[in-house]
């Protein structure tokens, strides 16, 4: 069986996910892992799957075709992950929205060579002042040399200085 990763979008409408979920066990393949939304009426996915070598360019090729339906998608063959065991981290964050958030955070983060495996974000008006507020929930991936201490740390001067709320919790896994 070969890993495929397939990143999906369309204008949203009932049906998108049982095409591909067709073409898919038709060939034999079998959906492992998904992550998809509605934004701004477009649906988008990304979904981890495997199916047989010899059926993945038959596959590919009807996958494909769905873009008659208006439905995009890019088809990525993987080897899984190789890299070395790493603590996986949650991150819950919650701040004034303001431009540059997401770049200011990411921008530590990569400065420690933490990655970012799962990241939801939501901007939605503050309960008692009505200002608005961005929040972000995270999956971090550690890399070894970097204690969780550290991290913390650097968050909380983050935190300072963009008036913040962060809390870190491990998930219990080291992957």
């Amino acid at each position: 069986m070969a890993s495929i990763v397939m990143t999906l979008i369309g204008e949203d409408r009932p049906g998108l996910v049982r095409a591909v979920a067709e073409k898919l066990a038709a060939r034999g393949g079998n959906w492992l892992d998904a992550r998809m939304a509605r934004l701004a009426g477009q649906f988008a996915g990304i979904v981890l799957a495997e199916a047989p070598e010899r059926e993945l360019d038959g596959l590919k090729e009807e996958l494909s075709a769905l873009a008659d339906q208006g439905l995009s998608i890019i088809i990525r063959e993987t080897q899984g992950p190789k890299e070395p065991p790493q603590q996986s981290l949650l991150l819950q964050l919650l701040a004034q929205d303001r431009p540059g958030i997401v770049r200011d955070i990411t921008q530590v983060l990569a400065t420690l060579g933490v990655n970012i495996e799962e990241l939801t974000t939501t901007v939605s008006s503050g309960s008692f002042s009505g200002e608005r507020m961005f929040q972000a929930s995270a999956r971090l991936r550690l890399p070894p040399d970097v204690p969780v201490s550290q991290l913390q740390q650097v968050l909380e001067q983050l935190g300072n200085e963009l008036m913040v709320d962060i809390s870190l919790g491990s998930t219990g896994k080291r992957e």
